[in-house]
This record gives C-alpha cells, structure tokens and sequence, in this order.
C-alpha cells in the first residue's frame, strides 16, 4: 500500500534525524521505530525478526564476549605500553601507529573484531598521556573500513559480493589491495594535518608512560594463554569458514563459549562485557532499513539510478560507486548491497555488459561509504558505544566534520583508480 512506502521513509527519516540531534539514546529511537513499524502493519513480527542479520549480532556478541574475558589478563596494557615505548611516547606517531595495526588487522580479520581489540588498547594509552582519545577512535574508525575494503573477510559487503560471484580472496587483495594502501596513506596524511596541535602532552606524561614496565601490566598469564589460543582458533576459523561452510558468527560464539569454559567465567561477568545497546540499536536499524527493503524503496532508488545510464559501462561503474557511497554513509550497507547483487547480475544477463568493474565499485563504495556517518558501518557503532561507556562520547556531527569530507576524498581516488585500470 501506498501510505506504507510513506510511512516507511518517513519513520525512517524522523528517527535519523532525531539520532543527529544526540536528544534522545539511538537505541531507544531505533526501537522505537522498529516496533512502530510492526505494530502499524508495515512488516509482520516474522519478517521484522527476519530482517535482523543474525550472524553480524552473533559476530559482535561473541567477540565482546572473548574480548571482555581476555582483557582481564592484562594484554591490552601490555601492548599499550609496548606502542607507546616504540614510538618514544608520541601521541601523534602513536595514533599512526594503531591506525595501521587496525588496517592490516581488518584486512586480516574483520573490522568489527579488530575494533574491538584495539579500542581498549587505545583507552589505556590516552589515559597515560592524558589526551583526549576520541581523535584515535575516529581514525581507528576510518582504518578500520578502509583496511577492510582489501579483502573478502575483511567487511560483511565484500563477503558478500565473493559469495554471490565467485570472486575469491586473493582476487580482492590484488584488485582492491593498491588503491586501499593508497586511500589508507592519504587519510592518515590528511588526519595528521587535521589533528597535529590538538594532539599533545607534557614530557612528564610521555616520561611516565616509557617508565612504564610491560612486563608487569600482565595481571593473569594463564588466563593469557588460554585467551591467545582460543583467539587463535577464533582467526583460524575466519580464515576457514566458508571451506568449514560455517558462519563468522558460529565461529565467534563458539570461541567465547570455549574461553568461558576453559577461563572457569562466571557467565554473568563475561556477560557483563557485551555492549547490549550497541547490538539492540543493530537490532533495530535492521528492522527499519528492512521496512525501506520491504516497501520497495531501496529498490525503487537502486533501479532508477541505474536506468539513467542507459547501459554504459562506464557511467553505471561510477554511479554504483557514487551512490553506493553515499547511500552507505547513512543507510547500513549489508541491506543495501543486498539489493544491488541481484541488479548488478540482472544488468548482466541482459546486456552484454561487462560486470567486472561493477562489483569493484559497489565494493568500493559500500565498504568506505560506510566512513561517513557514525551508524554507516558496524565498527563505527561498536567504537562509538564503547567510548561512550568510558566516557568519551563522539558526538555524531562532530564525527561527520571530520568523516565525511576524508570519506568523499577516498571515493575520488577509488573512482580515478577504477578508471585508470578497468574502464
């Protein structure tokens, strides 16, 4: 019905526009507008909860778990400090430094996880220095999707782009690895000029920083061990998953349900660590984008878009980058990449046109749109809810001033590099 597509969008709207505010808790409006829709007939209870991914709630609530457990030992002080001795105790370098460890580390693994590990590393550093450490989330935000894009497990769109295609992993890392480690030299050149005088500390803070001993920061080394391993197991298990045909989340539930065992955790403290409004805001940005799925609005976009090319190779490449961007920013872009697979595919079979470069662009634009807003990607919800829980909130816009314009100049060196070398 007509008043639902309305409805729909301008639900989704209101509770976007509210999230901007910062006046009432995202979770509570995104709950909020996910019952609304339910509840006035929009979507079904059954299709609501079926719109919810799953294996990304699973994925994050299993690796809090094991993240959670193992910070107990120590380990993330101890690699604090193992940084911060490696780079004499210089903020900006330090910053640097994390941003690259999260960018090989999301290429390796995936975004999510590797925000998770590295946020509470960066919180202990900051609190040594006595520095704000919100510009180190936000750069550890945009490494992480950046690093993400060079690899089929490094973000949930190129996942499924591999799966729908048969583009395999080392596919991704030669086709998209060059003009990620480009991107990702020109962001941190960029985030350096922007943040160099706000970025500073006494010499005593530095000095008690390096007097620090690593070595001693490890509260519990076998709980360390056994937190190592079952990390090991989690990493081996991502490296396998589609061979072992199991999903990330299985692999990541599973290790947190090993440490708990092998840790002797209490469930209700292990629990204790999981960040339940960051997955509930998820359940319910699932739900709303579903209800935009459901009523034919992304469709209705994606199409329309498509059409205006009228079946140029060239210009359809640059408006699936363009469009796939901007829409990631602000609508999450497992949904939306969901509805471009089966166009792309269609556009395909139609024509005689060469999709390759296609999925370059939806992969390009998708996994850095997602840079723009706070809510564009997973990693950027789960490091935003976690610097609010330590008291550093970053605040939405003031993410965007600094997010969107860096977002916008790594689409323009992907768009120069798709057509320098596949149009």
């Amino acid at each position: 019905m007509e008043w639902q597509i309305w409805f729909a969008g301008i639900l989704f709207l209101i509770v976007y526009a509210f999230i901007i505010s910062e006046k009432i808790h995202r979770t509570v409006l995104a709950l909020c507008g996910a019952v609304l829709l339910v509840l006035l007939g929009v979507l079904t209870q059954h299709e609501a909860v079926g719109f919810i991914d799953f294996n990304t709630i699973g994925l994050l609530f299993g690796m809090m778990v094991i993240v959670g457990i193992t910070s107990k030992s120590g380990v993330f002080e101890y690699v604090a400090i193992r940084a911060a001795h490696s780079t004499g105790g210089n903020p900006m370098k330090i910053m640097i430094a994390l941003s690259l460890i999260t960018a090989v580390a999301s290429a390796l693994l995936d975004n999510v996880t590797t925000v998770l590990l590295v946020v509470p590393v960066t919180i202990s550093i900051c609190s040594a220095l006595e520095v704000n450490p919100v510009p180190f989330f936000i750069a550890e935000i945009l490494a992480s999707n950046i690093g993400g894009t060079a690899t089929l497990i490094g973000d949930p769109p190129n996942i499924m782009i591999g799966s729908a295609t048969g583009i395999g992993f080392m596919d991704f890392v030669v086709n998209l690895g060059p003009v990620v480690a480009v991107i990702l030299t020109v962001t941190l050149i960029l985030l350096k000029l922007i943040y160099k005088k706000r970025l500073e500390t006494s010499e005593e803070n530095k000095a008690r920083l390096l007097a620090m001993d690593a070595e001693s920061a490890i509260k519990d080394h076998q709980l360390l061990k056994k937190s190592l391993v079952v990390i090991g197991l989690v990493i081996l298990g991502f490296f396998l998953h589609q061979y072992l045909h199991l999903e990330s989340a299985t692999i990541a539930i599973a290790g947190a349900a090993l440490l708990m065992l092998v840790s002797r955790s209490a469930p209700e403290e292990a629990l204790h660590s999981v960040e339940w409004s960051t997955l509930f805001f998820f359940v319910g940005l699932f739900i709303l984008v579903g209800g935009l799925e459901k009523t034919g609005i992304i469709g209705g976009m994606a199409r329309q878009g498509i059409s205006l090319t009228q079946g140029d190779v060239t210009l359809t490449a640059m408006l699936v980058l363009w469009f796939s961007a901007i829409a990631s920013a602000f609508v999450d872009n497992i949904p939306f990449v969901a509805t471009f697979i089966p166009l792309i595919q269609e556009m395909g079979q139609i024509g005689s046109m060469n999709t390759g470069p296609l999925w370059w662009a939806l992969s390009l634009g998708a996994c850095l749109g997602g840079n723009g807003t706070l809510i564009g990607a997973s990693a950027n919800v789960i490091v935003s809810g976690m610097a609010e829980r330590e008291g550093h909130p970053i605040s939405f816009l003031g993410y965007m001033k600094i997010a969107f314009p860096l977002m916008i100049v790594s689409i323009i060196i992907a768009m120069i590099y798709l057509l320098l070398f596949f149009l």
